[in-house]
């Protein structure tokens, strides 16, 4: 009988590598917060002083982050989360414009927030496109062009992918769509939404070198407050509410505002912004050092992704013939966490969407690993990561080579022993 060898010892060492799903609050940002969850507990719709100043606080918030993405403050809007917000860019637009069109594009590696949003308005009578990315990720921007017909009101391709770390060509994406739109009688659509959040902290946010009329960040990936996300949304573009019941936010999305979560929100996007160039230089060469260390060590795997546009922190492998689940357990029996994609994706078993559009095959796509770093992560926390996970292959390979030399009427007990 083949079994796991991991200690089930309490580790002493812990390595968070999943900054991708989540990052821990920055200090600064908890203190700039603390306010509003005590004495300053005014609503900002509220007339007396109490609700002034609270207003006050988000109207500071709104500028600081205009002043990053280098829009008007009132281009702004505060969500509950970037799912809500990516909700609310491509069903607010569908919604809004559908007497001008019933088409969209996005592309074939967006987040969930998207493509489940696309194929809500599927079943609302809309037509959706999949523009194609090649084997890096990067999307194919003449293909996308040749897929906008005079009905299409919306793009939506990610700035960075969340999985693999590729950075799409943005820029080079509305530039291509501008000249569509000065070719077909200088229309206005399809405008074009981006999802930014895993781009905010390391990539230029500024909306107009972007050419973007809409763009997602949330707060969870930024060192800031889960619970709050942002749409930026071009002065002139309508949209359609997808919450009601307030006058909140320009009529947008109703609901008291959580003073706190987006007065921490505009801190932790301000010290991300100031903090990226540093701190993007030292994650890539640890990422470059990471890489080099695990495809030396673990035999037939494969980086997935773009080599050099790809994320700082980002560093995303697939190894044949294992599950990246079995991985996962038994690194954080050892004290690190990873993920396998998606946080959001978390408990979904079927290969990545992202992984096969890129066109690799389910075999490797299941044994998908994606580490994400942070500003705690340290080269000794990737040399520990480095000196355990070549054995947890090893292991893992062993017992899928055990299995699949068993004959199919013993498999219920391999079952049985792989569990034990």
């Amino acid at each position: 009988m083949s079994h796991i060898a991991v200690s089930d010892k309490k580790h002493k060492r812990s390595v968070y590598l999943d900054h991708a799903a989540s990052t821990p609050i920055d200090r600064s940002v908890l203190l700039k917060m603390l306010p509003y969850f005590g004495g300053e507990y005014g609503n900002p719709s509220s007339m007396h002083s109490s609700g002034r100043r609270a207003g006050q606080a988000i109207d500071r918030a709104r500028r600081e982050i205009a002043d990053i993405l280098d829009c008007l403050p009132e281009e702004v809007i505060f969500t509950g989360s970037g799912t809500e917000s990516d909700n609310l860019a491509l069903r607010g637009v569908a919604h809004a414009y559908r007497h001008a069109g019933d088409h969209i594009i996005i592309s074939a590696i967006e987040h969930k927030a998207v493509t489940e949003s696309a194929k809500l308005l599927e079943k609302q009578g809309f037509k959706v496109s999949i523009a194609p990315v090649n084997a890096y990720g990067f999307v194919d921007i003449p293909a996308c062009v040749r897929l906008i017909t005079e009905k299409t009101i919306l793009i939506s391709v990610m700035y960075a992918n969340n999985e693999i770390g590729t950075i799409e060509p943005i820029r080079e994406l509305s530039t291509a769509i501008r000249v569509w739109r000065m070719d077909n009688g200088g229309r206005s659509f399809p405008f074009i939404h981006t999802d930014a959040c895993q781009a905010a902290g390391f990539l230029p946010l500024n909306v107009n070198e972007l050419g973007v009329d809409l763009m997602t960040i949330n707060g969870s990936k930024i060192y800031g407050p889960k619970g709050i996300g942002i749409l930026y949304k071009k002065r002139g573009i309508s949209l359609a509410p997808i919450v009601v019941g307030g006058e909140q936010e320009k009529n947008l999305r109703a609901g008291t505002e959580s003073v706190a979560l987006i007065v921490g929100f505009a801190k932790a996007l301000c010290l991300a912004d100031s903090l990226k160039e540093v701190e993007s230089a030292r994650l890539i060469e640890l990422r470059d050092y990471f890489f080099e260390g695990l495809l030396r060590s673990i035999p037939g795997s494969i980086k997935n992704g773009h080599r050099m546009m790809r994320l700082p922190n980002n560093v995303h492998i697939s190894i044949p013939n294992i599950e990246g689940e079995s991985i996962l357990l038994m690194l954080d029996k050892l004290g690190v966490e990873a993920s396998t994609g998606s946080a959001c994706s978390a408990y979904d078993l079927k290969p990545s969407h992202v992984l096969l559009a890129i066109g690799q095959t389910s075999e490797f796509a299941h044994g998908s690993i994606r580490f994400s770093m942070g500003r705690s992560t340290t080269k000794s926390d990737v040399d520990y990561v480095l000196s355990v996970f070549p054995s947890i292959v090893r292991q893992l390979s062993g017992i899928s080579s055990l299995t699949a030399s068993i004959k199919p009427r013993h498999i219920s007990a391999t079952a049985k022993i792989s569990k034990s």
